[in-house]
């Protein structure tokens, strides 16, 4: 993100006068979640909001979204929403996400391809591996690759676990962290796992791994530009003025 963290994280950024974390705030609460619970990491001192409860990753700089989830986990006694920081989304698509049934459901978008060319005037870049299989059930996610070609859907970083979910999920964790043993998709250290890591780990040993399937609704920040093009279309036409339209 260049100078735009230097000194503040990424959810702290400003789209038209809210920050990203005060975006998803104010969504969970309209739907209906007053329990919410931020882990901070970089500039931890720059989140502060009335209402929520606070965990730290004071190795942040060393470990990733894995570690950072777990340094939450006495939390995690009934369902929960996982969602990442760096995203804005609408009540309708949280609320989707909330209705989700699932031991283990995933945010999904099926119009992705049209977010694509407003982020990036292709859909030939950024690609990672999501497959559904006709039984309904996701059985590759958060791989790299190189062409869009049978690519589906797309993973947001909004997802649903119930309480057996989340403790199934827990338990894999564990097992893993007792290995040492590194991450099978990414081949990455422990430490260093990403959620599709994770993710990946509870298809390949079985788990039942669901989309929840959305259409648009979602924005990312991962870049400078992705900042540029929200603040550009926020209040314009196109995918981000659909959450304006919801907010209003």
């Amino acid at each position: 993100m260049g100078t735009l963290t230097e000194s503040l994280p990424k959810g702290m950024l400003v789209v038209a006068g809210k920050t990203l974390i005060e975006r998803q705030i104010e969504v969970l609460r309209r739907i209906g979640i007053t329990e919410i619970v931020i882990i901070t990491g970089y500039k931890a001192e720059k989140i502060q909001y009335r209402g929520i409860r606070y965990y730290h990753n004071d190795r942040y700089a060393d470990t990733n979204m894995v570690e950072t989830l777990m340094c939450a986990r006495e939390e995690m006694t009934e369902d929960i929403i996982v969602a990442y920081s760096d995203i804005i989304y609408s009540p309708e698509l949280a609320s989707t996400v909330v209705s989700s049934s699932h031991q283990i459901g995933v945010a999904v978008d099926e119009a992705w391809r049209d977010y694509w060319q407003l982020r990036y005037g292709t859909t030939e870049t950024d690609l990672e591996s999501l497959t559904v299989a006709e039984n309904g059930l996701i059985t590759d996610i958060g791989r790299p690759i190189e062409s869009s070609e049978g690519l589906a859907y797309r993973y947001i970083g909004l997802l649903k676990f119930s309480l057996q979910g989340i403790r199934n999920l827990i338990n894999i964790y564990n097992d893993k962290k007792n290995e040492g043993a590194c991450w099978r998709q990414s081949g990455k250290p422990f430490e260093k796992g990403y959620m599709t890591d994770l993710l990946y780990e509870a298809i390949d040993s079985g788990l039942p791994v669901h989309p929840v399937v959305t259409r648009r609704g979602w924005f990312e920040f991962d870049t400078a530009a992705d900042y540029e093009v929200c603040n550009l279309h926020y209040n314009g036409t196109g995918i981000v003025s659909e959450l304006e339209k919801s907010e209003a």
